[in-house]
């Protein structure tokens, strides 16, 4: 039997390595819901959210932000999405709602969770989910305000306004209020050189003010004068929460507005007045909605953590504010990949779990590691069949790596498209050796080409001209065993908690239940 014939589902199917806001097509949806595994821990993060986020349906609460911290590759990206669906009720698979496709899939067991979620699902949402980097323009970055301007862009561009300037979303806003914005848009259309409607024409405004915009609001009567806008912009964080509030209210019927805002803790990084501006948004929004505007962020490192980095400032206000916490740990992305890529066939589950008692001793004495740190072995012929073709130590040692790469590279530290999930990395791995015989394994050295785009240039090329040279690979072989050996040399470099030992590194490289391992 083949390896890419053990799999329930096949190995090759498309599955998001990184989870990008805007990927939000029907196809992408429904498999996203369909094969998100929702673990016990999972299970305790849903109630815990859910029934947090009741209490601004049913009645006030300043606590309306929600922490979640991972690993990078963790799936706390993935979860941030998931929760944009399940808050959203025009989220549609199949002809239902993503909640009601969740309970149909059986995906949340307890019966006080599922009926707070079928109440977030029945109050009418905007569902706001970005990359905070990603969105905020390179000439904010900088400012004091760089989170609140990210805010404010993201909430214009909800309500079909203009993110690219802010006095021209104002003058919208106006123009709506006054019931002037359809005769505003007719009367440009007829006034610009194109001939283009408003919302493909509009980011010439610093172009067209005078030929165009200028003239077509005298056309339809508006009252203010055109705005400056290449001017200054002054909005307090006040009175940003203050606009949301009045959104929120003209809507009426319990509409609350959320932000689900990734990669928070990058972009703050040891910058004081970013988490300041934070702090105070969630605060006034708290204040200004009751608990009908919620926050929630993703961030590498737990709030207490990146908090006590921020040394000399008091950040006790923002503790409280985030009152629910998520922490997405190791044992749960081993649980994720387990169920929702290495699932076995029944008959090859128990081929597998007939070798392993065969062999079993020959099997667990070839991985030695030469440490007094015990790095996890398989535990039972089911857990071989689980794992297979993996071997246990690798989901924790890859989380090492990912976050030694995370730290020690610039290269990194600047991944603003979302992060590289391990799934995707175990789902590469496993195919590469799908044609082999249920005898081989997947060597720790072949997660490096998952990891090679998030290397700095300057490793890379190393490694790349390493291949090329003829002490090296004096044989011209595709991935010899030499470069294998670097590549895994690479990859542990960083991580403190394993020993760089000739029994280790000969460990990490063993790719067959068959093959000898002299121990050293």
């Amino acid at each position: 039997m083949k390896i890419q014939d053990i799999f329930e589902k096949d190995i090759t199917r498309d599955i998001q390595g990184v989870i990008k806001v805007g990927q939000d097509d029907a196809q992408t949806i429904k498999q996203d819901l369909d094969e998100y595994v929702v673990t016990s821990e999972l299970q305790r993060y849903f109630a815990d959210f859910f029934d947090a986020y009741q209490k601004g349906i049913n009645g006030t609460t300043d606590k309306m932000g929600v922490w979640i911290s991972g690993f990078f590759g963790s799936g706390k990206s993935h979860f941030l999405k998931i929760l944009s669906y399940l808050l959203n009720s025009q989220v549609q698979v199949d002809g239902m709602s993503a909640v009601e496709f969740f309970k149909q899939q059986n995906k949340v067991a307890d019966p006080m969770t599922i009926a707070n979620m079928d109440l977030a699902a029945s109050v009418p949402s905007d569902v706001i989910l970005f990359n905070i980097d990603s969105e905020s323009k390179s000439g904010n970055k900088s400012s004091e305000n760089a989170i609140r301007n990210v805010f404010l862009q993201v909430f214009n561009k909800m309500q079909g306004f203009t993110d690219k300037n802010f006095w021209l979303a104002d003058m919208e806003q106006m123009l709506v209020a006054d019931g002037l914005y359809d005769d505003f848009k007719v009367a440009y259309k007829g006034l610009n050189p194109k001939h283009d409607d408003w919302e493909k024409g509009r980011d010439r405004y610093a172009f067209e003010a005078k030929i165009a915009i200028e003239p077509a609001l005298k056309q339809v009567g508006y009252r203010y004068d055109m705005p400056n806008f290449s001017a200054d912009y002054e909005l307090n964080i006040k009175d940003f929460a203050e606009r949301v509030a009045t959104y929120i209210n003209a809507k009426g019927d319990n509409h609350h507005v959320v932000f689900l805002v990734d990669e928070v803790g990058q972009f703050i990084g040891d910058d004081i007045k970013r988490m300041l501006n934070l702090q105070t948004i969630v605060e006034e929004l708290g204040v200004a909605t009751g608990g009908k505007a919620w926050v929630i962020v993703t961030s590498q490192q737990a709030i207490d953590e990146v908090t006590t980095n921020l040394s000399g400032t008091d950040f006790s206000k923002i503790q409280g504010r985030f009152d629910t916490k998520i922490s997405m740990s190791s044992a749960d992305v081993a649980e994720v990949i387990k169920k929702r890529l290495l699932a076995k066939t029944n008959d090859a589950a128990g081929l597998l779990e007939g070798d392993f008692e065969n062999n079993k001793q020959a099997i667990l004495n070839k991985f030695n590691f030469g440490s007094e740190r015990k790095w996890r072995k398989y535990k039972s012929a089911q857990d071989y069949a689980d794992v297979y073709p993996f071997v246990p130590y690798q989901f924790e040692l890859l989380q090492s790596v990912l976050t030694a790469v995370r730290e020690h590279g610039s290269d990194g530290k600047h991944l603003s498209e979302g992060e590289r999930s391990m799934l995707a990395i175990f789902k590469e791995s496993a195919e590469k050796i799908g044609d082999d015989d249920i005898s081989n394994l997947v060597p720790f050295s072949s997660f490096y080409d998952g990891l090679e785009s998030f290397i700095d240039h300057e490793h890379r090329i190393v490694i790349s001209n390493a291949e090329k040279n003829e002490a090296v690979n004096p044989h011209e072989e595709k991935n010899p065993f030499a470069l294998r050996v670097l590549q895994t040399l690479f990859m542990v470099k960083h991580v403190d908690s394993f020993e760089k030992n000739l029994d280790g590194i000969a460990t990490l490289l063993i790719s067959s239940n068959d093959e000898d391992v002299l121990l050293c």
